[in-house]
């Protein structure tokens, strides 16, 4: 096998020939139809293949293509059961699997950053590697010392392919439709393109892991790997043994999805908290249940930075929400800029339109579920619904783009995952603005001159 195909003419061959051979399979359903096959079985027999057309090409070209597929497969609890479902198994493929390197290749890029005598660093090095996806490729060994690590390894020219693959996908958006029926890809391509540099410089990625590490250490909840080493396209980290998350998603016990869902949502809350970082990534791909029950997380190269946590406004407005107040919701929002200037919008309509945020949050225990996603997703899409067409009144500002991403990735990861947890608990205990009494805390602080106005104390103290 090849580097990472690099050319673009080759890898536009490539990516073209999605949406070039799903009609070509089109066409031979339609003569199939008309020789007297079954309707039915044909689109079975199309859509079978065009997933697996889609795992081959995204997967061999890694890069922006396997990026973007890694999405889809997060986001597809919300889309049409009955369109996506050919296509959920193939998506959830993409989130731990892609053909590796060559064993040369990985040898070669090791010397070129570790040094020529790089087997030194090792007590034992594992060629096979251990997991592949978009950017680089995972391998198994023990360090020096003893420890068991992860030797994560970029793929050569990963940037060029990555930034070449963004563009050629967004000329080819307009035929998504045929990939996962109902998704806009050319949003997730822009931001995907914006943060490219981040994800590319394992340097960076190396010292967010750290913060990680450093916040949740001893947590009872969340283990980060620790960093052992980090030099050029060579990043070291202690192994984290457990479960794959997408193992728990394909057949795990009711049991096994609660326990694996709490996990997961106290993790989406905390991390912005704890660390001031927000882990940009969520499908399960990136996480373990360990043995002793922690959420092992991994892969830091999309993290955004929250220096304040997060933003005060979302818990607000989450608050407003719950408590049924759709003037308090429309003031925090139009503050915040997420509706356009001079634009006139229903604030009970707008209400309505967050019921897929505040559902988990109106009970102690909640489920999340395929079906729920679906039918609030199906809700907003249909035409006949008051609030059709109200996202055209509304506007994402950049700040919270990440934020909505990682929000909007999560909750169908925890779709997908099926668990039912206290999700109002978890959600209290980290948004401290979502409190109903934290304005009147603030305000008795500020009349103290406690000076924790600013919510600079509460990440200290919040599980209490």
């Amino acid at each position: 096998m090849s580097d990472l195909p690099r050319r673009a003419l080759s890898r536009s061959v490539r990516l073209a020939g999605l949406p070039v051979g799903m009609a070509g399979r089109a066409a031979l359903g339609a003569g199939r139809r008309l020789a007297g096959q079954p309707a039915e079985q044909v689109l079975m027999e199309w859509q079978a293949r065009t997933a697996e057309q889609l795992f081959t090409v995204l997967g061999e070209l890694k890069g922006g293509a396997m990026k973007v597929g890694q999405a889809l497969s997060v986001l597809e609890p919300a889309l049409p059961a009955d369109l996506v479902g050919p296509y959920r198994a193939t998506l959830t493929r993409l989130q731990e699997a892609a053909p590796p390197m060559p064993t040369s290749t990985v040898h070669r890029l090791l010397a070129r950053d570790l040094g020529a005598d790089w087997r030194a660093s090792f007590r034992d090095f594992d060629d096979r590697p251990a997991a592949a996806a978009s950017i680089g490729q995972v391998h198994r060994a023990t360090w020096s010392d003893g420890t068991p690590v992860a030797v994560k390894v970029q793929y050569p020219g990963a940037g060029e392919a990555l930034l070449g693959d963004f563009r050629r996908l967004g000329r080819l958006a307009r035929m998504t439709t045929w990939w996962v029926p109902g998704l806009d890809l050319v949003p997730l391509l822009a931001e995907f393109e914006a943060r490219l540099a981040d994800e590319l410089d394992y340097g960076l990625e190396a010292q967010r892991q750290r913060r990680f590490a450093a916040a949740f250490e001893d947590d009872e909840a969340v283990c980060v790997p620790a960093v052992i080493a980090q030099q050029g396209q060579v990043l070291v980290s202690q192994w984290v043994d457990g479960r794959p998350l997408a193992q728990v998603v394909a057949s795990g016990s009711a049991a096994d999805r609660d326990h694996a869902a709490d996990r997961y949502l106290e993790f989406l809350f905390a991390g912005p908290q704890l660390a001031r970082l927000l882990h940009a990534d969520p499908h399960p791909g990136n996480f373990r249940v360990l043995p002793d029950g922690r959420l092992g997380v991994l892969d830091f190269g999309a993290v955004g930075d929250l220096p304040g946590g997060m933003p005060l406004a979302m818990g607000q407005a989450l608050r407003y929400a719950v408590e049924g107040d759709a003037q308090g919701v429309l003031t925090v929002l139009r503050d915040e800029g997420f509706v356009r200037p001079g634009a006139t919008v229903d604030a009970n309509l707008l209400l309505g339109f967050l019921t897929p945020f505040t559902d988990p949050l109106r009970a102690d225990w909640f489920t999340f579920d395929r079906d729920w996603l679906g039918q609030q997703a199906a809700r907003l899409r249909d035409p006949r619904q008051e609030d059709f067409g109200l996202g055209l009144q509304l506007n994402l500002p950049p700040e919270y783009l990440l934020i909505h991403r990682v929000w909007a990735g999560g909750l169908g990861v925890l779709c997908q995952i099926g668990g039912t947890v206290r999700a109002a608990e978890i959600a209290y205990s980290w948004l401290p603005s979502l409190d109903p009494l934290w304005e009147e805390r603030v305000a008795a602080d500020a009349a103290a001159g406690a000076g924790l106005g600013d919510d600079a104390e509460w990440g200290d103290d919040m599980r209490t």
